[in-house]
């Protein structure tokens, strides 16, 4: 598994909110995402605008 809750992560990419992409979040997944996320973990805390946005892992790197 590559992340785990409360890991930070960098965002280098986002198909659901540009906005965010070269900030920094926290994953809020405690397991694997699985079909009801379409495979993409949570990542919140991006910004005080940008609510929890969903993100591949190719679109996540760990800081």
């Amino acid at each position: 598994m590559p992340f785990a809750a409360g890991d930070r992560v960098l965002i280098v990419a986002c198909a659901d909110d540009p906005r965010a992409a070269g900030r920094t979040g926290r994953i809020v997944d405690a397991v694997p995402p699985g079909p009801l996320t379409g495979g993409r973990w949570t990542v919140h805390r991006i910004g005080p605008l940008i609510g929890p946005v969903l993100y591949t892992t190719e679109e996540l790197r760990n800081l």
